[in-house]
């Protein structure tokens, strides 16, 4: 089976995360995650995954994060398990406070 490789975007709603199948995925169920991707003050980007606590990366380029970030979350399962708490994407929301 030949799918698109997936595509991020910071600039659409696009939320793929996983690789396309291979013959190897045919034989599992691919799973799909969240990835929320910031850009610090140095500007590198940084990925972190709120369905996996502790599974973050950072990386110089959104196609390197990707990469790293696909990675991270394979280690994350290979880990912990298969188990995770399935979360739905409900929204960003940006909140000021006075400190």
């Amino acid at each position: 089976m030949n799918l698109p490789p997936s595509v991020f975007s910071p600039f659409s709603n696009s939320r793929s995360v996983m690789r396309p199948m291979n013959l190897l995925d045919s034989m599992t169920m691919a799973q799909q995650f969240d990835v929320v991707v910031e850009r610090d003050s140095e500007g590198y980007f940084v990925a972190s995954v709120p369905a996996l606590p502790g599974c973050h990366t950072q990386a110089k380029s959104i196609d390197e994060l990707m990469t790293r970030i696909r990675e991270t979350i394979e280690l994350c399962l290979e880990v912990h398990g298969r188990a995770f708490e399935s979360l739905d994407f409900v929204g960003v929301q940006r909140v000021s406070v006075t400190a």
